[in-house]
């Protein structure tokens, strides 16, 4: 029943791996079946030497479990295993190019609550595994193979010195002292709770860590980046020059003043490319955001002669055209940022490394420096429909967005996306008051419901 049930799945892998409930749809005959899957994919590519494969986790509980599934699987295919234990996703991706390994698992579910959890694969330095090369794994899934015995089963030992290890390649990738700055870090009890203080530390800086006392059942619950209450009171309890807050996974970062207000991705870019764009290291003189990032970005680097290019959303379409330039920063409004010549994927510790050198090299406030762009109010309604591709190219839809686009002009914006699960067409408006971008992104969603 098992296999059948596989065959007639759809897409296994989503933008960011598989994802699911832990022990419901990820079970750990699927972990199992899905690494052993991505080494005999690895062997029939080049079968000329044994395959490494290096696997770490977040801390969230159901992870001992998929990570003991997908060491099995890995290791009955011929591959041996590295277990680096509980790290954050950067740091998993980093150590397959470090240490030379074929392939990279790491078990997590980012953001998502703790019952959740999730598979991501990195193929050989680091990088994420194309499409293409995630079909194949998932189109082996149920395949019947002779299974290699004796000397030729993989075996498995740990790393014991890979936070260190990541946490070095961070300092050497983020130099600047942070001596004299006290900071707030919000591990969201997930996988930088060790890292992040301790790279924070040896940086100079005088960290508090909050939230860093993973338990497998607190990861995400009311902290970390999509709960930024919680750090905001904590930096203004301790006088503290700012503070930075991570999703369970560690590959994002989000940041908060002295004052308690919020410096959301796009923020955290602006000063990033700005700081960059002095220095000669802005490729281009390019940033690369998604179409979700405010107004305010665009309007920003444009006053500072700087390009912007948008991609989908989605960190994997990020990197892509990162890649395809050879573009030096991009990323996401949620805080997911990619600096290339340092990071294969989105590095939220690296990010606040970055950031926090900004503060320490200038001198000046992270209020401050934030203002460098000024958040336009946006408003976002999701709209159901029959047919989310007909709504959206009705011809009285395209008529009212071209209407409300001419009415904002350059200080407004209008952005129609179909959800990519549901019957949801996602109207989004920006303007230069609230009252405005509400006003006109009710008026479309109005003309977009009559296609209900």
């Amino acid at each position: 029943m098992y296999e059948e049930d596989l065959l007639l799945m759809s897409r296994l892998f989503g933008t960011d791996g598989v994802r699911g409930l832990a022990n419901a749809d990820l079970t750990p005959e699927l972990a199992m079946s899905v690494a052993a899957a991505a080494a005999r994919v690895l062997y029939d590519r080049d079968d000329s030497k044994r395959r490494v494969a290096l696997v770490g986790r977040d801390p969230r509980a159901s992870g001992e479990m998929l990570e003991a599934a997908v060491t099995a699987g890995l290791t009955s295919a011929g591959a041996d295993v590295l277990r680096v234990g509980v790290l954050p996703t950067p740091a998993v991706a980093h150590l397959v190019a470090e240490l030379g390994a074929d392939l990279g698992v790491m078990i997590s579910a980012s953001h998502n609550p703790m019952p959740d959890n999730g598979i991501k694969l990195f193929a050989a330095g680091g990088q994420k595994l194309p499409d293409v090369v995630e079909d194949e794994i998932e189109a082996r899934l149920a395949e019947q193979v002779e299974r290699p015995t004796g000397v030729h089963v993989g075996r498995v030992r740990d790393v014991p010195d890979a936070v260190h290890r990541y946490v070095d390649h961070l300092l050497e990738a983020a130099p600047q002292p942070l001596n004299g700055l006290k900071v707030v870090v919000d591990c969201a009890n997930g996988a930088a709770s060790t890292a992040a203080p301790e790279a924070y530390r040896r940086a100079g800086a005088d960290v508090v860590a909050i939230n860093a006392e993973p338990d497998g059942l607190n990861i995400n619950d009311g902290v970390g980046s999509t709960h930024l209450d919680v750090l905001q009171a904590a930096v203004v309890e301790h006088g503290a020059d700012l503070g930075v807050a991570h999703d369970g996974d560690a590959d994002r970062c989000l940041a908060v003043d002295a004052a308690g207000a919020v410096v959301d991705g796009d923020q955290i870019m602006a000063v990033l490319a700005v700081a960059m764009h002095e220095a000669g290291e802005l490729t281009e003189n390019t940033l690369v955001a998604t179409v979700m990032s405010n107004l305010g970005l665009h309007l920003a680097m444009r006053e500072h002669g700087v390009s912007l290019r948008t991609t989908a959303v989605g960190d994997r379409y990020v990197l892509e055209e990162l890649r395809s330039g050879g573009f030096a920063l991009g990323g996401e409004q949620s805080g997911h940022l990619v600096l290339p010549a340092h990071a294969t994927t989105g590095d939220g510790l690296l990010t606040a490394l970055r950031l926090m050198g900004r503060v320490a090299a200038t001198g000046t406030p992270l209020s401050s420096l934030a203002k460098v762009m000024r958040r336009l109010p946006q408003v976002l309604i999701n709209v159901r429909v029959a047919d989310k591709a007909a709504a959206v190219a009705a011809p009285e839809v395209v008529a009212a967005v071209a209407r409300t686009e001419a009415e904002l002009g350059e200080s407004g914006r209008v952005l129609l996306r179909q959800s990519g699960t549901e019957q949801l067409v996602r109207v989004m408006v920006e303007a230069q008051t609230e009252q405005s971008a509400q006003a006109a992104a009710e008026r479309l969603a109005e003309i977009v419901a009559s296609f209900r």
